[in-house]
């Protein structure tokens, strides 16, 4: 690897690294977060749907900042939103950390939702200035480094999962809010590094495109992926009623019709868009339950060390890019379709596993398959869609993390109540009567997901349960269905989850055939 000529600027490779740990501060961030979902379970009472919710908030915002830095990157340039993701991150940190146990839950999760929120915020804005500038940076081998530069995320899972499993558990154990403040290390060495620095212009933005321009590509269709996503978030984030979150989406729409004198867009962008929100539910979704969910079928420590585990093979496998598109002849489609099929087998396998030995092959299958995904994804549209500088790379990014936050981070969450509650229903009726959540008032508190309704399990109890565990003290026979159910649950959870990636299989398939059809996969210049 040659960073200095492969690279169009003197400075590539600082502005590469500087945007690698850019991202690993929200991988940071992130690996902890999902470490101390039980704590937050356990001190606040939260259901799953609800812990599902707040993860979520850690993908929802990411769609502000990546979508509304992609529009502006051009015009302000990239130091002052750089600037701007500096400052949110370190307010990300106050907001989150001002929720205690003495509070109302109500006020607690508000304050853990709107942390997430903003930090998510200061994530995306990072990307909208890393992804375009790395494709720019590396216009004839953007697959190889935009891999490279999301090694950086596993990095960070690997950093914050080696917090939560040093500090958050046994006798060294610290407070969650310790534990989460350690993101702000990689922080300041982000802001260090992109200081001062120069940074090149896309393609598009050299040639003068107008925004409209740029927006052309996406148009009405690719409207309508990230309207109807921001549509949820209006209804479930803000709690506005459908007709006015519809409405609001609406609008946006014929907004993006207008600049773009009401292109329909691009077919294959609309459908790249579509299958990104599957892979943000896929991934990440999965990331921010799945030491949880391990963790809860094994131990607490064996989950940690599991997520750490897959995260380092993800690390190692995104500098491995260039090998796999060259050596082995696949083109990022092909390396898209083959992860995918790995990703349905990892997911089944995991939803068996018995034993840490098992789980460690069950896992590393998991690990292979989605390690490509994301940053594949993006090489993809910078290769064939160069007129829309910014924007198409910074919506895909949006649509991905908006998928993650609404339906695969909420939507485990409430699978996990779902599956679980229902087991226990099955099994031991009036366990579950003790057992299942209720409100303030004491009546059946419901988990709720996009349209559906369901029962959950209460969350203290639950973190109880895990604390006894945890302890090695003896369970209660009760104790011991609730938590076999728990188990139960995540088990079916899994399986479900796998149906998204054998999902996106079939898309690639059929994309892998058109470009064949069509002479093979090949990058696209401004000109073209």
């Amino acid at each position: 690897m040659n960073i200095k000529q492969d690279g169009i600027t003197p400075n590539a490779g600082r502005l590469l690294w500087a945007g690698f740990m850019a991202i690993l501060a929200a991988g940071v961030g992130f690996g902890v977060r999902g470490g101390i979902l039980a704590n937050w379970g356990a001190e606040f009472g939260f259901t799953g749907a609800q812990l599902g919710e707040i993860g979520g908030a850690g993908f929802t915002g990411f769609c502000f900042g990546i979508i509304i830095g992609g529009v502006v990157v051009d015009k302000l340039g990239y130091g002052k939103l750089v600037i701007a993701a500096f400052l949110f991150h370190v307010l990300s940190a106050f907001v989150t950390l001002a929720a205690t146990g003495g509070q109302e839950q109500a006020l607690a999760y508000k304050f853990l939702y709107w942390g997430t929120f903003l930090f998510a915020i200061a994530n995306g804005t990072l990307e909208a200035v890393a992804n375009p500038l790395v494709s720019t940076l590396f216009p004839k081998n953007r697959t190889h480094y935009l891999n490279i530069l999301h090694a950086s995320w596993p990095a960070g899972l690997v950093i914050g999962g080696v917090i939560g499993w040093t500090l958050g558990s046994g006798e060294n154990a610290v407070s969650w809010k310790i534990q989460l403040a350690l993101f702000l290390v990689p922080t300041l060495i982000y802001g260090f590094m992109f200081l001062g620095q120069k940074y090149p212009k896309s393609e598009a933005s050299e040639k003068g495109l107008s925004i409209g321009e740029m927006f052309k590509e996406v148009g009405i269709l690719g409207g309508l992926v990230v309207c109807f996503l921001l549509s949820l978030f209006f209804s479930s984030a803000l709690g506005l009623s459908s007709t006015v979150s519809y409405g609001i989406a609406f609008v946006l729409l014929g907004v993006i019709a207008f600049i773009t004198k009401f292109s329909i867009g691009s077919w294959l962008l609309f459908v790249l868009f579509v299958t990104h929100a599957l892979v943000g539910a896929v991934e990440l979704g999965t990331d921010g339950w799945i030491q949880n969910i391990t963790g809860n079928i094994l131990n607490e420590k064996e989950g940690k060390i599991l997520f750490v585990f897959t995260s380092a093979i993800m690390f190692g496998l995104r500098f491995c890019a260039d090998f796999i598109e060259k050596k082995l002849k696949l083109s990022p489609i092909g390396i898209l379709f083959v992860c995918s099929l790995f990703a349905v087998v990892g997911l089944f396998l995991a939803s068996n596993i018995t034993s840490f030995a098992v789980a460690l092959v069950a896992l590393a299958v998991y690990a292979l398959g989605k390690t490509f995904f994301w940053p594949t994804m993006l090489a993809v549209i910078g290769d064939r869609f160069p007129k829309s500088g910014a924007v198409a790379m910074s919506i895909m990014g949006g649509v991905g993390m908006l998928s993650a936050g609404l339906i695969g981070s909420a939507g485990l969450g409430f699978a996990k109540d779902k599956f679980a509650s229902a087991d226990l229903e099955a099994a031991a009726p009036a366990v579950y009567a003790e057992y299942k959540a209720v409100d303030e008032a004491g009546a059946e508190a419901k988990s709720k997901f996009l349209f559906f309704e369901g029962s959950a399990l209460d969350g203290k109890k639950l973190g109880g349960i895990k604390e006894k565990l945890n302890a090695g003290e003896e369970l209660s026979d009760a104790e011991k269905q609730v938590q076999a159910s728990s188990i139960a649950g995540d088990r079916k959870t899994l399986r479900a989850d796998a149906f998204i990636p054998a999902t996106m299989a079939v898309i690639y398939l059929l994309l892998f055939l058109y470009f064949k059809a069509i002479g093979g996969y090949k990058p696209k210049t401004i000109d073209d």
